[in-house]
């Protein structure tokens, strides 16, 4: 079992930054792959950027060269700096990850970008 609470959403205009970090509650050195999806109102969710044990990330196309996925496995965290945001960023943040085939996610944060 993997809990993973995320932290670091809001309200900010557009323009600005924020980071998201999410905390694993198991050594996160045991977690292959870590990322970061999002969900917009009636849409399903979408990976925004994801990270493995290596430190091989991959992004959405929208968010290249805005956002940064990070981990850091001292303190079992990964994050997710969020630069340049638009209010097409607007949505519901999701850490995710994988363990012995089985999926885990957080509860979401909410990131509210105003134009």
């Amino acid at each position: 079992q993997v809990q993973l609470v995320e932290s670091g959403g809001g309200l900010v205009q557009a323009g600005g930054s924020l980071r998201l970090s999410c905390a694993a509650s198991v050594s996160s050195y045991r977690l292959n792959r870590m990322g970061w999806y999002r969900q917009f109102p009636g849409k399903q969710r979408e990976l925004v950027a994801s990270i493995t044990s290596d430190g091989s990330t991959n992004y959405a196309d929208s968010v290249k060269g805005r956002f940064t996925i990070s981990r850091d496995n001292t303190k079992n965290t990964v994050y997710l700096q969020m630069n340049t945001l638009k209010s097409e960023d607007t949505a519901v943040y999701y850490c995710n990850t994988n363990r012995f085939g089985l999926t885990y996610w957080g509860q979401g944060t909410q990131v509210t970008v105003s134009s």
